[in-house]
């Protein structure tokens, strides 16, 4: 870190003057347009206030402002201005500060310091008011019955939101701020007495110790700093962007990580089995949440494994039990099979970018285009063979099936591998391929959890209850994996 760059631990001058200077001189005052201060002369003294135009709420500033100067009106110049001052600012957060390092901090944050002339003591008032959009549900995790409020750009939001489901006196909510230059604000979210200690003491150390400018990218940027996965493509840890959930997951034990910046939420430590659960399995019945459950593991295994099998069977019909003997390509076409899967799966791919970034106004027209012209054609004029179609769509619609965007994304580079261990090896090539892609997963680690526990190591009771969508009574315990100090779900006594 450069010498400009360390922390400045200067106390506050007691002369407001010299405040005024300093922040001319450091951070931009009278430069930066946003950037302001206000001066009021009470009880013949100078009081100076910093804010942010723009992060305040402009109200609550204009009602401090009345308090203070009312004071000229009913009190005497020999009283304790700055515990006077103290007094009326009529805010349920008023916290004193000693060093101008806070002071810049917090004024950049939001908030506003109230600092007196002739006192080396600043009062720090929470008056944000971020810019931002109202809770709404998220567009990736829908459900047909539930709660409609997810997860804002606001930290202040997402825990009072958190807080609205869990009114636990032991619910901790840690607050610390990441990044030399963006100061994010970013908090760690747990039941005392639940979640492991062990595990909270591990996140809290590797944020303290996360180095850089700032957090633009915010919840991703933080996920490499925890995790360190390289080029794994497998997701360690489990994003939403629903209240409802994340506050199941902290009662279940897990730690929960709040970004401010960032509409979603980290969920630590998960399974493979995590990024296959969605909320609409719990707004059902227990039987028709297993059902959709069931459906969705089918979609999940043909998102990898229908395709290789598929081409498997065109190089090697041998294999094919006679009554399906059907199932080949029927006509004879000039480029390789392989070659037009792959055509085919990146064309998807390309039209899963355009739908991004395309206007919500023209994403059905595009679909069309995409559908029923490109694709008819494309069988029309011999480029690509119908089946190779039909089987590329299904693979595709099981990953738009998987509810983690980002297992549905490491799921198709597997299968991109299985196909080429297919391509070079035929059989043996699929066989060793799908054992190199099991025991990849069984290596991974999150937070020291076995990603494909309670399959591997093998937890039969476990692995039952994400088979079986159990009703809430049947649930007494809490997953032993997370290691929660207190296994068992009761109410309090």
């Amino acid at each position: 870190m450069s010498n400009n760059q360390t922390t400045d631990k200067t106390p506050i001058p007691e002369s407001v003057g010299t405040i005024e200077q300093y922040m001319k001189h450091h951070v931009g005052l009278d430069k930066s347009f946003d950037l302001g201060v206000r001066k009021l002369k009470i009880l013949s003294k100078d009081v100076h206030y910093y804010y942010v135009n723009g992060l305040c709420d402009t109200q609550f500033i204009i009602e401090l402002t009345e308090q203070l100067v009312e004071i000229n009106d009913h009190e005497q110049t020999s009283v304790n201005l700055f515990d006077l001052v103290h007094n009326r600012l009529v805010h349920q957060s008023v916290n004193p500060i000693e060093t101008m390092d806070e002071l810049v901090d917090e004024v950049l944050s939001g908030l506003i310091v109230v600092v007196v002339d002739g006192y080396s003591t600043g009062l720090v008032v929470d008056v944000r008011s971020y810019p931002g959009r109202t809770p709404m549900e998220p567009d990736t995790e829908k459900v047909v019955r539930g709660s409609r409020d997810g997860f804002v750009e606001n930290i202040i939001i997402n825990t009072a939101l958190t807080r609205r489901r869990i009114r636990d006196e032991r619910l901790r909510f840690e607050i610390m701020r990441v990044g030399e230059r963006g100061k994010t604000d970013i908090a760690i979210g747990y039941i005392d007495g639940v979640a492991n200690p062990d595990l909270v003491e591990i996140i809290r150390k590797e944020l303290q110790a996360i180095k850089i400018d700032g957090l633009t990218m915010a919840d991703k940027t933080v996920e490499e700093f925890l995790l360190k996965q390289g080029y794994n493509p497998f997701p360690l840890i489990r994003y939403t962007e629903r209240a409802d959930i994340a506050a199941t997951h902290i009662l279940e034990g897990h730690v929960i990580i709040y970004v401010d910046t960032s509409p979603s939420v980290i969920m630590t430590p998960t399974t493979v089995f995590h990024h296959m659960q969605h909320v609409e399995e719990y707004r059902q019945s227990p039987a028709v949440g297993t059902f959709v459950r069931w459906v969705r593991f089918l979609g999940i295994l043909s998102s990898l494994f229908l395709l290789p099998l598929w081409f498997l069977f065109v190089l090697e019909p041998s294999l094919l039990p006679e009554r399906i003997s059907f199932i080949g390509p029927n006509e004879l076409t000039n480029i390789p099979i392989v070659v037009q899967i792959f055509l085919a799966d990146i064309g998807i791919e390309f039209l899963r970018m355009a739908a991004i970034h395309t206007p919500t106004s023209l994403s059905t027209a595009m679909g069309l285009v995409a559908a029923v012209l490109i694709g008819q054609i494309a069988i029309d004029v011999g480029l690509f063979v119908p089946e190779v179609i039909l089987y590329v769509s299904l693979a595709a619609i099981g990953n738009f099936v998987t509810p983690s965007y980002e297992l549905s994304i490491a799921n198709k580079l597997v299968r991109l591998c299985l196909l080429i261990c297919v391509a070079i090896f035929h059989t043996p090539g699929l066989v060793v391929g799908i054992t190199l892609f099991i025991i990849l997963l069984a290596r991974i680690r999150s937070f020291n959890t076995p990603y494909l526990w309670p399959l591997l190591p093998f937890h039969p009771k476990a692995l039952m209850q994400i088979l079986v969508r159990r009703a809430v009574p049947g649930s007494q315990l809490r997953p032993s994996i997370i290691h929660s100090e207190n296994r068992v779900r009761q109410p309090k006594q």
